[in-house]
């Protein structure tokens, strides 16, 4: 291919060029040196330390992630904090916004629900995360967050939409408005399930969320639970199995093909402090053309990593006693 371009010069635009080279390469000496001067050492992989960064955690080498101890200030991020799919965390957000609403007291159950038919006749799709439920069947609220949040149901998760707002779209409009109230200005909500793809967020942001969500006592007691009998259904289980880890209080987890393999989590500190959270978000986990299980499995793997070395950092923690954080 032939150009009409004039050729380069020699002569002093190439001595600006290497001048140019220089001063990039000691700006990247002194960005490690700094690194070391304050004892961070830069994180491997693709993901990397967010701006926010200041504990060296173990992000994730992919997607992005977020996390707040609490007694060591604001929160921290990993990786680019950009909006992407965040399939059925959502729920933690469902949740929130009916509670606001229709709040429950410790041990209290709530009003009873009738099974819509558009909730049963969802119990069979097949490409999406359901339970079984007949029409006319009654359960109370407690019961139904139970269903949502558990085996993360998606038609419970619409029907709670459509009893809290009287359609899944004007709910839809009060999760958006909540999570304006909550500094959530990289979130989009346009379901109550998280199904759609166009359910977008970032780590940084759902963080906020999860603080909230675990403020109120009734979420806080069913994400807690590794499963539940729900007469009428049978035994429903927890989809987070980082319930397993010591500490671990909730709270969601999520996976689509869009969003690969999601988690929100909340674990106490390893003092066993009941009064402090340890909060944390991984988003987007996962090689791209694995399996669902798979990028969830990833999920759960780079949240067990970050959860590990914060409860280190914890305040009261052995660690943090030695070294006087």
């Amino acid at each position: 291919m032939t150009s009409s371009s004039p050729r380069p010069r020699r002569g002093r635009p190439l001595v600006f060029g290497s001048a140019a080279v220089i001063a990039l390469v000691l700006v990247g000496l002194l960005g490690v040196g700094t690194a070391l001067v304050f004892g961070r050492k830069p994180v491997p992989g693709a993901g990397g330390a967010g701006p926010g960064d200041r504990l060296g955690l173990p992000w994730p080498r992919t997607g992005q992630a977020a996390v707040e101890i609490d007694g060591l200030g604001g929160p921290v991020t990993g990786g680019e904090q950009k909006r992407v799919p965040i399939a059925s965390v959502t729920k933690v957000m469902t949740a929130y916004v009916v509670l606001r609403d229709h709040p429950l007291r410790a041990g209290e159950d709530g009003p009873l629900l009738t099974i819509d038919r558009t909730a049963s006749s969802e119990s069979g799709n097949r490409d999406e995360s359901t339970v079984f439920l007949g029409e006319g069947q009654r359960f109370s609220q407690r019961r139904m967050l139970q269903l949502m949040l558990l085996p993360s149901a998606n038609n419970v998760a619409r029907l709670l939409a459509r009893w809290d707002a009287g359609s899944e779209t004007a709910f839809v409009r009060k999760m958006n408005e909540a999570a304006a109230r909550l500094g959530m200005r990289d979130t989009v909500y346009t379901g109550a399930s998280g199904y759609e793809s166009s359910t977008v967020s970032t780590a940084a942001d759902q963080l906020r969320l999860a603080g909230a969500a675990m403020g109120e006592p009734a979420l806080r007691a069913v994400v807690a639970a590794r499963e539940a009998t729900v007469p009428g259904v049978g035994v429903v289980r927890n989809t987070n199995r980082l319930l397993a880890d010591p500490g671990v209080v909730g709270l969601k987890t999520g996976s689509s093909t869009p969003a690969g393999g999601a988690l929100m989590w909340a674990a106490h500190p390893a003092s066993g402090d009941r009064s402090r959270l340890i909060l944390g978000v991984v988003l987007r986990q996962g090689e791209a053309g694995a399996g669902l299980d798979a990028k969830l499995e990833a999920a759960f793997d780079s949240s067990r990593r970050l959860l590990e070395a914060a409860r280190r950092l914890a305040p009261g923690s052995a660690s943090t006693s030695a070294s006087g954080l």
